[in-house]
């Protein structure tokens, strides 16, 4: 169970020896990334060391994004955030922590890895589960998190969305009914990722659930191919994992050099070969071509392509009154 144990507000990493204020980082990254980073924060520490001679303790706060992006804006005190969705930056960006050109500060519009909203299911697929059609039956029972709070189930809204567009020639009402299908047949809505995979997983609640393909891989591995399967649909959803240095925290800390060498690290090979470990695919062509026969092939559409950009998506979707609090309501 040591998956599901790994739970709080803060995992530290590794500490060498006594660090001063420049050599002390706080990482605020997404729900389901805890494993992901105690194994960067072990490789990053040493190598750190090596190449300035000083030693560093990073700490770990993890919850859905929109709540860690409004818990900075509320005195979170995170030197950088690794988050899941470009929004929740540019709402830090709108409130004056993070720097409006902050995706020309790394690789890949500082997003190092990414993954695809996918499905896992019990042993057997019992409801014969392929596509996102599937989760829209009357029979069948969703687990993901509550979009209002998690970046993750946002994903998940905007993939079943996509599809949706597609299946109905862009029949905006046909495509609010499917998605309202879906909404309705998630019996919990958690705060966060993982704790949606722990109702999924402990409780034993719902059919299939729909997470990051990272997290799919890494429940089957901890828990048995003989207890889940996973379901990759025949589309998904881009979805990009964006880094940035909280400059008015890092300012304020002196930590921007560590700041910028610590999501510098995820570039790297060897940090490039710790996400691709953790199900998540890489830029990287060496680490990727490594890797390939672990991720099955899917068509993936983006933001972009589909609803016209993040910018827009933020005013027709997840702004107050928009399409998702439609289709979500009270819940």
């Amino acid at each position: 169970m040591k998956r599901l144990i790994l739970v709080g507000a803060a995992v530290a990493a590794l500490i060498a020896g006594p660090a001063s204020a420049q050599d002390k980082l706080l990482n605020a990254s997404y729900d389901v990334a805890r494993e992901l980073f105690v194994q960067v924060n072990a490789a990053f520490v040493p190598k750190y060391k090596a190449d300035t001679g000083r030693d560093i303790t990073i700490d770990q706060s993890h919850a859905g994004t929109s709540k860690q992006a409004r818990a900075i804006v509320e005195g979170l005190e995170a030197d950088v955030v690794t988050f899941n969705q470009i929004t929740d930056i540019d709402f830090l960006v709108k409130n004056g922590f993070v720097s409006e050109d902050w995706q020309k500060e790394f690789p890949n519009n500082a997003s190092p890895f990414y993954s695809l909203p996918s499905f896992l299911v019990r042993a057997g697929n019992p409801k014969g589960i392929k596509d996102w059609n599937d989760l829209a039956r009357d029979d069948v029972k969703v687990i993901f998190p509550n979009p209002k709070t998690s970046g993750n189930a946002r994903y998940t809204y905007l993939a079943a969305t996509a599809y949706a567009k597609e299946a109905f020639n862009n029949d905006p009402a046909k495509v609010t009914e499917f998605v309202t299908k879906i909404f309705n047949n998630v019996p919990v809505f958690d705060t966060g990722g993982r704790a949606a995979t722990t109702t999924f997983v402990e409780r034993e609640v719902g059919d299939v659930l729909i997470t990051f393909e990272a997290e799919t891989r890494g429940i089957a591995k901890e828990f048995g191919e003989d207890k889940f399967e996973r379901v990759t649909p025949s589309v998904s959803l881009l979805a990009e994992f964006p880094v940035a240095i909280v400059d008015k925290v890092a300012d304020k800390r002196g930590s921007q050099a560590a700041a910028k060498a610590y999501l510098g690290f995820l570039y790297t090979p060897e940090g490039q070969k710790i996400a691709a470990e953790n199900g998540n695919r890489v830029h990287d062509e060496a680490v990727a071509d490594a890797f390939k026969d672990q991720f099955p092939e899917v068509r993936l559409v983006t933001v972009d392509d589909v609803f016209g950009g993040w910018d827009k998506v933020q005013s027709e979707h997840f702004a107050s009154g928009g399409l998702l609090d439609q289709i979500y309501g009270d819940r």
